[in-house]
């Protein structure tokens, strides 16, 4: 048996929430959801974070499938065991694309994204700003892990600011080795900050503190002003 491999043309989809009034201050998170979950969702929980000032890009992973026998409803995925190298290529194609093509629309620029990843995305989010380190200036991974063939004995340089949060009893990246991961990340990058936070692997309802704190704290290093006050967050 000859195995034959070809390209052939994607349809990809993404989501876009444009905040009524774009500042200097705001940012563009380009947010990718977990395995079996979808934009909508993703759109949804990702505002429920970062507010209603800032922009969004809700991507759909380009592996849909149906939630269980005779469901309708379908989930999407980022990447399987088969053919990961495919996988990871045409997730950071897609994340490049949507973060020029929407960034140039809102006229929002690379100092002002921000790659937001949750679960299985996460991993993937990573490899994304090794090998693009100028389209973002952060990274906010929640309940996910570190590629798993990263050698740290050879790190690889991350430019981008690190947020990442992890859950107590996460079923699926427990806590003893997500308590890791500050370490491992600063091994990469001037810039990590690790929360580990209670509950289980679902996106944290009560993690919007902590991101305005890290997002006001890199903007501001970045030279776009004081952080905002609770009135202009509104």
């Amino acid at each position: 048996m000859a195995e034959r491999t070809f390209s052939a043309r994607l349809g990809c989809r993404y989501l876009l929430h444009s905040p009524v009034d774009i500042g200097p201050r705001t940012v563009l998170v380009a947010a990718l959801h977990g395995f079996g979950q979808n934009p909508e969702d993703m759109l949804s929980l990702t505002g429920g974070m970062v507010g209603p000032h800032q922009a969004i890009a809700a991507i759909e992973g380009p592996y849909g499938f149906f939630l269980g026998v005779g469901s309708d409803h379908v989930g999407y995925g980022w990447i399987t065991s088969r053919h990961p190298v495919e996988s990871i290529r045409l997730h950071q194609e897609m994340v490049r694309h949507v973060l020029e093509e929407a960034g140039h629309e809102l006229a929002i620029p690379a100092e002002r994204r921000v790659l937001l990843g949750f679960s299985q995305s996460v991993s993937l989010n990573y490899r994304f700003a090794a090998a693009h380190p100028d389209s973002v200036r952060g990274v906010a991974a929640i309940c996910g892990a570190l590629p798993g063939d990263w050698d740290d004995a050879s790190p690889t340089p991350l430019r981008p600011s690190v947020l990442h949060i992890a859950r107590t009893h996460d079923q699926f990246y427990p806590a003893e080795r997500t308590e890791q991961y500050a370490r491992r990340l600063r091994l990469r990058c001037d810039d990590v900050e690790f929360q580990l936070l209670p509950g289980g692997h679902r996106f944290p309802s009560r993690a919007g503190p902590i991101w305005e704190n890290w997002l006001n704290r890199i903007l501001a290093c970045s030279g776009y002003g004081p952080p905002m006050n609770a009135d202009e967050r509104r």
